[in-house]
């Protein structure tokens, strides 16, 4: 039962990296929209939609009973703040060109998301787990030195979204009804701000079919993968769900500088080396346990 909970925690946990990954490519298109506006935009459209899901699957009496109790709302509330911030600085840094510095934010967050499995949730690594660790973090670390004008921007993405993920850890709630409630919890600031904006003519909801299909749309986008990532969590070791959380930066890596035409220097070339050698060795220790695991229990 728990090597099947373990599976399905891995492939909500790819399904949430590989979209992650690709959101650049998204969020280009909607390069001439306020980033503020495309956020305010993914609350109210991914509020919406969780409503609608939660209904088809007859969960909105648990959606209410969380709204009604402050243990979980209080929890919720925080990750709904850190989740907010991680969307506002990526959007604004993908549309002012810097994917490359989003990624090493989520090169660096797994990183957070290991010290705060250990130190936090007492999570105990192997010594190959270690290692693996450690050459992924001397990969990140070339990238710092590399963009140090543009480092708050990956600190900033990294630690909210480690804290999100921790928050969502603990809080006793189903993941899309957790979502539902710190979703729900953004929506009053939200529509405040659209007000104030079409009060000041600059509201772009409405004024072409394809940046309002766009904004509908990332409601989508934004649902999705946080369910995907709820739901990993709840299955899996921060330090597994760390380390495949790689697979995101590394598809928003090309995406910058394959796709999109951002520069790439030799240090930025070795560094994503050391950091898939990590990758590569935490695979295999983590494959050479579970076998060692099911042959003792055989």
């Amino acid at each position: 039962m728990a090597e099947n909970e373990a599976r399905k925690g891995v492939i909500a946990a790819i399904g949430t990296y590989s979209i992650w990954g690709m959101l650049p490519l998204f969020f280009r298109l909607l390069h001439h929209v306020d980033p503020i506006e495309i956020v305010t935009q993914r609350v109210i459209w991914s509020v919406i939609l969780i409503l609608v899901l939660l209904a088809a699957r007859k969960g909105l009496g648990a959606f209410v009973a969380a709204l009604r109790t402050p243990r979980l709302v209080l929890p919720l509330m925080a990750s709904a703040v850190m989740i907010a911030i991680n969307w506002l600085v990526y959007v604004w840094a993908v549309n002012d060109g810097h994917v490359v510095a989003c990624s090493l934010g989520y090169f660096l967050n797994p990183l957070v998301s290991v010290g705060l499995g250990v130190v936090i949730l007492k999570e105990r690594l192997r010594r190959g787990q270690m290692l693996a660790i450690a050459i992924a973090a001397v990969g990140v670390a070339i990238l710092a030195a590399a963009a140090l004008t543009t480092l708050w921007i990956s600190l900033a993405l990294a630690i909210s979204f480690a804290l999100y993920g921790l928050i969502r850890k603990l809080t006793p709630v189903a993941p899309m009804t957790g979502l539902g409630v710190e979703t729900l919890l953004l929506v009053a600031p939200a529509i405040g701000y659209l007000i104030w904006l079409s009060g000041h003519g600059g509201i772009s909801f409405g004024q072409d079919v394809p940046t309002t299909g766009l904004l509908i749309l990332a409601g989508g986008v934004t649902t999705v993968p946080l369910v995907l990532f709820a739901t990993a969590a709840q299955r899996l070791p921060l330090a597994t769900l760390g380390l495949l959380q790689y697979l995101a930066p590394t598809l928003q890596f090309l995406c910058g500088v394959v796709l999109l035409g951002e520069t790439l220097s030799q240090g930025q070339m070795l560094s994503f080396g050391l950091i898939w050698l990590g990758l590569i060795l935490f695979a295999s220790d983590s494959y050479a346990a579970a076998r060692r695991n099911r042959l003792a229990t055989a």
